[in-house]
């Protein structure tokens, strides 16, 4: 590792532990992490006590080199999404989806015709399915297969950064 990525290591330890520390000694600090779904939660938590715990080891930022990459770029706006199509074809397409605390408007499910696979490249995300009783967490390098017209919605997203998904979406050739 290079002097400067092991600086950054340290800092964010000695952050984490005083982060640690102080919750421990102010109960009502530790109710607010307690009361924490996801990461992102904790680090903005952390951020507004003055605790720079930043990313998760292994999650890049954004690229300095300019170079191609699926996890470069600004998150969109709080509560949004942005979509880019990397590549399609006549019966498939290929999405980066970038969501940054985003959710599902109430009541509303996603009722698609193509098959799709999702990749988390990135963050965290809960999802509901119709005809599943318990929410499911997908993590990085969590993917799934949703079927088509299998009702779903998405229930969160990280913030700061966000979630990038990878998705992939493919429909039947007609008769």
């Amino acid at each position: 590792m290079a002097e400067a990525d092991l600086q950054r290591f340290l800092k964010k330890v000695r952050d984490l532990q005083a982060f640690v520390a102080a919750s421990e000694t102010d109960p009502a600090l530790r109710q607010r992490l307690r009361d924490c779904s996801n990461h992102q939660e904790v680090v903005d938590l952390a951020a507004a006590q003055g605790f720079e715990i930043g990313r998760r080891w292994g999650e890049l930022g954004a690229s300095q080199s300019g170079e191609s990459s699926l996890l470069a770029g600004p998150a969109p706006a709080a509560g949004h999404e942005s979509v880019s199509v990397l590549w399609q074809g006549p019966l498939w397409r290929l999405e980066r989806i970038h969501s940054c605390g985003a959710c599902s408007p109430e009541g509303f499910w996603y009722d698609q015709r193509e098959h799709e696979w999702v990749c988390l490249l990135q963050g965290q995300a809960r999802l509901s399915f119709e005809d599943e009783e318990a929410q499911r967490s997908l993590k990085r390098g969590g993917h799934l297969y949703i079927a088509p017209h299998r009702r779903h919605r998405i229930e969160n997203t990280d913030g700061g950064s966000g979630t990038i998904w990878l998705a992939l979406f493919w429909w039947e050739a007609a008769p």
